[in-house]
């Protein structure tokens, strides 16, 4: 078996992603939409929202928010804005 002399694999080989984020104009709710704010999440793209209405909702996200990978949006706790 021959020893490991390196210092890490391909991941280390390629350059850094050095893109800057964009900034984007806050999306303030439009007619027949909430903000809600959710409570657990029930799997499947499925959670439980508590809407700024006082009322409780099962909330479904969108696939394009969902397959996003390293972002914490779809965690308890967040703050969403969805149709009623």
């Amino acid at each position: 078996m021959p020893k490991n002399k390196g210092k890490g694999g391909k991941n280390r080989r390629r350059g850094k992603n050095e893109n800057e984020e964009t900034k984007r104009q806050l999306e303030f709710k439009e007619p027949g939409q909430e903000y809600a704010q959710v409570v657990r999440m029930l799997g499947n793209g499925r959670c439980e929202c508590y809407c700024f209405d006082g009322k409780t909702r099962l909330g479904h996200i969108r696939g394009k928010m969902r397959k996003k990978v390293g972002w914490s949006g779809n965690s308890a706790g967040s703050i969403w804005r969805g149709s009623k």
